[in-house]
């Protein structure tokens, strides 16, 4: 085989693996675009299909191809996993929110220490003036 033929066929077959691995990624939740680039639309089987299920809902590309290479997803399942996606991020929202009163006694408290802090330091500073003057003193004293 040709070598620039040969590095085709390897430049295509990994992009067949990697679409492969985009259409593994997406068969979760909604999604908004097929990794063909193709548009998401809202499909509803016709009567006019042979199906037992008429107007079932599909999430579709809108190239779709039975290829296994574009998007296309029962509307209830989609729905369904981002409902549940939802719910884990509103349970996180609310352990947020459940912990900020604890935050904010955290806060308080450490700001009610910085200012024993300071206190203790300003109180502190006083005591290294006075004893910088009693050093004075006693250097006036033994040095003159």
């Amino acid at each position: 085989m040709d070598p620039a033929e040969e590095r085709k066929e390897t430049k295509r077959r990994n992009e067949l693996i990697n679409m492969q691995g985009y259409m593994a990624d997406l068969e979760y939740g909604i999604s908004t675009r097929c990794p063909c680039g193709g548009r998401i639309i809202d499909e509803v089987r016709g009567k006019d299909d042979y199906d037992t299920l008429p107007g079932k809902r599909f999430f579709t590309c809108k190239k779709y191809e039975a290829d296994g290479l574009h998007y296309r997803q029962p509307w209830v399942i989609g729905v369904q996993e981002h409902i549940e996606r939802l719910t884990k991020r509103l349970e996180e929202v609310e352990l947020v929110i459940n912990w900020i009163p604890e935050v904010n006694n955290q806060i308080e408290r450490l700001e009610a220490e910085v200012k024993a802090l300071n206190r203790e330091v300003d109180n502190l500073t006083g005591q290294v003036y006075n004893l910088s003057v009693q050093v004075a003193d006693l250097e006036k004293l033994c040095f003159d």
